[in-house]
């Protein structure tokens, strides 16, 4: 797997990185949940360097304009619920893109440090040929990201996988290295040390979808 890791560089990114990770204003959740759509942008500027361009031209009002535009043919895919400010923001960049959603979360069975990924909700177009990009904001332990790619296989088999999230910790990015093909690419705008017990990313920023839409009850 190829992985871009946008915080070898630095940029204005910075900025809406140590927004969402400051304890007092991630509590705006609408400034968080566009913090979020803002990193995605740029995540998906940086993706973009890596399609398939074609030469293209554009009639003007005073003559015609020689350019390239890319050709993928995008699928679009986030992870419920935390993944929505995400997919928006690559969304505002890839607007002709199909789009698929899926639900994976983790279900604590016996005690909140152990879990299993469930994944109940998937509507997806066909993959068959086309550029997948896999959205989701938080990289931990990378068995979402598993579980979501396993589920989406009976809709076709992708020409190319982008895997597109805000934070991951390193056993993340490990996992799904040893997980996806050796083709795909991980586009990520930070990598963290570690894993506390429950398998959260340290220093993180805490539960991605209750800082954007809100707490909810554990199961």
């Amino acid at each position: 797997m190829q992985i871009h890791n946008l915080s070898e560089t630095h940029s204005i990114l910075n900025t809406f990185m140590s927004e969402i990770r400051d304890v007092n204003i991630q509590k705006d959740r609408m400034r968080f949940r566009r913090n979020i759509e803002r990193i995605g942008e740029i995540l998906g500027y940086e993706l973009s360097k890596s399609l398939h361009f074609e030469s293209h031209k554009t009639d003007t009002p005073l003559g015609i304009n020689n350019t390239t535009l890319y050709k993928n043919d995008i699928v679009l895919c986030s992870i419920l619920r935390a993944g929505v400010p995400l997919h928006n923001g690559l969304l505002n960049y890839f607007d002709a893109a199909e789009n698929a959603f899926i639900s994976a979360y983790r279900h604590h069975k016996h005690n909140p440090e152990s879990f299993e990924i469930i994944v109940e909700y998937l509507a997806c177009p066909s993959l068959e040929g086309k550029t997948l990009i896999l959205a989701d904001p938080m990289l931990a332990t990378g068995q979402s990201m598993v579980a979501t790619y396993e589920a989406l296989k009976p809709f076709g088999t992708p020409k190319d996988v982008h895997l597109v999230s805000v934070i991951g910790a390193q056993q993340g990015v490990d996992f799904v290295s040893k997980h996806f093909e050796t083709s795909a690419h991980l586009w990520i705008a930070d990598v963290d040390d570690m894993l506390n017990e429950k398998g959260y990313i340290v220093p993180g920023l805490g539960d991605a979808g209750d800082l954007a839409f809100g707490n909810k009850l554990q199961q």
